[in-house]
């Protein structure tokens, strides 16, 4: 981690232009570990809700990650890219599990059809 009043000092020679995103739990150890979902769908009709990831390692241990606050819109062969977090880490991934919901309590329920997806590691970009 870095301590919030030097952050900048540690990130800036690094590269440019540098982007920081802090991002922690309300649960001690306070870290999240972020995950970037790019997915691509092959639904005629557009999309739009939320996606909730859930990952499970060879153990049985699983995490679910945090809901995002916006919708996203997913059309016909055209990749998107969510930012999805969660309160702990699963080094070695057995299997994952998405959830689509459109947060509506009335009208018709859409199924999200996925023709390809990736699930990379933010905080251990070589998993």
């Amino acid at each position: 981690g870095y301590h919030a009043d030097r952050w900048k000092n540690l990130l800036i020679p690094y590269g440019s232009p540098t982007k920081a995103y802090f991002d922690t739990s309300g649960q001690d150890p306070f870290c999240m570990y972020n995950y970037i979902l790019d997915i691509t769908t092959w639904n005629k009709s557009t999309r739009r809700g939320f996606i909730n990831v859930k990952i499970t390692d060879y153990a049985g241990n699983t995490v679910e990650s945090q809901m995002n606050s916006e919708a996203s819109t997913f059309q016909q062969y055209k990749r998107v890219k969510i930012l999805t977090g969660f309160h702990r880490d699963i080094e070695n991934i057995a299997k994952i599990s998405l959830t689509y919901s459109t947060k509506t309590l009335i009208g018709p329920k859409h199924k999200l059809r996925i023709l390809q997806m990736k699930l990379k590691s933010l905080n251990n970009p070589k998993r």
